[in-house]
């Protein structure tokens, strides 16, 4: 029989854990909404939908959604029993378009994400998406306009999990092209 290494915060309790998540402390400009979460994947997950706003509500500057699973029988490919699942999409300067690093950027941005909530995780899987919109017709005169996404997933090591919904956070920030503000400051408002 072999035995498999399972990393990760496996001793963590998923109750008490998803309640520490949950308790995340609202962020300025950036709205959350627990969702429901999927069930088929794994037996305990919490999920949260979350936007971007700026000056107009009904267009956010980007929006996304964070999943944390929890299955104690750790899935060989997640190599722990946690895993986080994210996606955070924006309109992008059209200009991105034609970028060769575009992929590179997004890829980066969220390592930037972890780094920045010192999050330690293995597995990490995702891919970016650029897609470019071209009117034509009675609205040619409108602008191409390019969309980002991106979609990852990583296996968790810390015991602290929220750090991983407050890097998903900073990610949603980055895309939205607002810096990301630190858990516990207020950002400057400018004068009117």
């Amino acid at each position: 029989m072999t035995s498999r290494l399972v990393r990760g915060p496996q001793h963590a309790d998923p109750q008490t854990a998803l309640a520490a998540v949950r308790a995340a402390l609202p962020r300025p400009g950036i709205e959350l909404e627990e969702m429901d979460s999927p069930t088929r994947i794994a037996p305990t997950s919490l999920a949260f939908s979350g936007q971007v706003v700026g000056g107009c509500p009904e267009e956010p500057l980007a929006t996304g959604r964070f999943v944390l699973l929890h299955d104690p029988e750790a899935p060989e490919e997640w190599e722990g029993p946690w895993r986080v699942v994210v996606y955070v999409g924006a309109q992008v300067e059209p200009e991105l378009a034609t970028d060769p690093l575009f992929a590179e950027v997004g890829a980066e941005w969220l390592r930037e994400a972890l780094a920045m909530q010192h999050c330690t995780y293995v597995a990490e899987s995702g891919t970016v998406t650029r897609s470019t919109s071209t009117a034509f017709g009675a609205r040619e005169e409108q602008a191409p306009q390019v969309e980002l996404e991106i979609r990852a997933s990583w296996t968790p090591l810390d015991r602290d999990l929220l750090r991983h919904l407050e890097a998903w956070r900073d990610l949603l920030a980055m895309v939205g092209g607002t810096p990301p503000v630190p858990t516990g400051v207020t950002p400057l408002r400018g004068a009117r």
